[in-house]
């Protein structure tokens, strides 16, 4: 069995072409076996049971996500490296625990080390076509713009279509629109630099230009096209939709009717209302429509997923592609999302706020209809698939490569332990058990989330839920889950 160690996580130096890679290279060359386009889909605050074919929220309908889940593997305990999206982007892009290069929560300058690298500029050195489609999202917004390492331009994409920031409007993205806006702002005596409803252009390599539409739709229509050119090597499409993150209000007029919704609360207007005023009217429990607002997002997003799967295919390209799908943390609760059965939401350290909708699919590579309990991080998405794309060059990484597992050779392979960290809250993953400590009450009030202080112990097999406190009771486990932690910090902040 191949595992992390428990007692000191340190950084993996994998050199992929000894290992499984080294087998997929071979069969390469031999012609049997050859580097699979790459598709990875990142959805953003989608709720852990928010996927029809877990049957655990019966209001969710997902058939185009349930079809890639009965292609490949579902993982049942895949986690992310934060509860925020700009943190756990970071991890996900590098393989490596987001703290050795200073991303702890919000802000920072995210990529700023290129020592670390990114999953595209590893495929791109094996001879990748990469593309970049929606929501980038590394550090503050100062570190996103052209010039930074956060641009995809600049870590590894051959072209980009998207947008930077936390959040993007889904219905606006012209320079009138947000000039417009940016003008009512001003008449009332807020500062132009605040986010606001981001309606600016979307980036299309490194111009910025107008687009009309549906921001979902305009993504996985992007996409496709990039596949659709790329005929002469394969390719790598990471495909960041910002559904279904708020504000989940803004969908389309025809939708709205045809479901008999309003949009409640509509968008901020300055002129009538504080910013936290607009936005806390927008959150559970004020919100009656968040819910079914929510699910229309889900319900856009299955179907461009659905999209992108017949596009490969009908072209023949599904054969010889792998397909990956994972949210970005932890799924809202305040707009709707549903962790169940997990208490926690988006900010937290429960696992609400990290476990997550996990699929990885390819016809031929991996044996599909499966659904595994494994433990896995999106670190180990790095590693993978590098193998997957064949791989030779040394490649730093906190995470594991997969292909044994998805391919049957090794179904016990698992972290044995994992760690968390994002300055209020800390928490560890060992086996079944679950350490959990801090907290950061003021934010929580802010974002309306349930966060309960203080140190916490559960045993997860017995209590997912994270109810039942047994600090009291196992004082041995308590002091190993302390002691993996400070490990932990220990390596990453001296980048060992």
């Amino acid at each position: 069995m191949l595992r992390m160690s428990a007692g000191i996580l340190v950084t993996i130096f994998l050199c992929i072409a000894q290992s499984h890679g080294a087998d997929l290279k071979a069969k390469s060359v031999q012609g049997a076996l050859s580097p699979p386009n790459i598709v990875l889909i990142i959805s953003d605050d989608q709720g852990y049971a928010d996927l029809q074919v877990a049957d655990l929220a019966h209001d969710v309908k997902t058939p185009n996500l349930d079809r890639l889940a009965n292609m490949g593997v579902r993982f049942k305990q895949a986690y992310v490296s934060a509860p925020i999206c700009n943190a756990s982007r970071a991890g996900l892009a590098t393989g490596s625990y987001q703290q050795r290069f200073g991303v702890w929560w919000y802000g920072g300058e995210g990529l700023r080390d290129s020592k670390f690298q990114t999953i595209a500029e590893v495929l791109k050195g094996q001879g990748y076509r990469t593309g970049y489609f929606g929501k980038f999202h590394y550090g503050s917004p100062q570190h996103e713009s052209r010039q930074s390492r956060n641009f995809p331009l600049n870590h590894g994409f051959d072209e980009l279509f998207g947008f930077s920031g936390g959040r993007k409007h889904y219905l606006f993205h012209d320079d009138k629109s947000e000039q417009t806006f940016r003008k009512v702002l001003t008449d009332n005596g807020i500062d132009t630099g605040y986010e606001g409803l981001q309606m600016q252009p979307f980036w299309v390599n490194d111009v910025q230009k107008d687009q009309f539409g549906f921001s979902t739709e305009l993504i996985g229509k992007a996409a496709r096209d990039f596949m659709k050119s790329s005929q002469d090597k394969p390719f790598f499409a990471q495909i960041a939709f910002n559904a279904v993150h708020n504000f989940t209000h803004q969908l389309p007029k025809d939708y709205l009717e045809k479901k008999g919704l309003t949009g409640f609360p509509g968008d901020w207007d300055p002129a009538k209302d504080g910013y936290l005023d607009w936005y806390k009217r927008g959150r559970f429990p004020h919100n009656p429509e968040g819910r079914a607002q929510y699910l229309g997002h889900l319900e856009y997003l299955d179907q461009e997923i659905g999209k992108i799967m017949t596009h490969l295919e009908k072209s023949g390209m599904m054969k010889n592609t792998l397909v990956v799908y994972i949210s970005d943390n932890g799924g809202s609760t305040p707009i709707g999302a549903n962790n169940s059965p997990f208490r926690g939401s988006k900010y937290t350290l429960y696992e609400g706020g990290i476990r997550v909708p996990m699929i990885i699919a390819a016809p031929g590579r991996v044996k599909g209809g499966r659904v595994v309990d494994n433990m896995v991080s999106s670190l180990d998405l790095l590693p993978t698939l590098a193998a997957m794309g064949g791989a030779v060059q040394a490649v730093r990484t906190d995470g594991m490569d997969l292909t044994p597992l998805l391919s049957g050779q090794n179904n016990e392979l698992s972290h044995e332990a994992l760690v968390w960290d994002t300055g209020r809250e800390i928490a560890v993953r060992y086996g079944r058990w679950k350490y959990r400590a801090g907290g950061d009450l003021a934010n929580a009030r802010i974002e309306m989330v349930d966060l309960e202080r203080g140190e916490h112990l559960h045993d997860l097999e017995k209590d997912p839920g994270e109810r039942f406190n047994l600090i009291e009771s196992q004082p041995e486990i308590l002091r190993k889950m302390k002691e993996i932690h400070s490990r932990w910090k220990l390596n990453v902040v001296n980048n060992d």
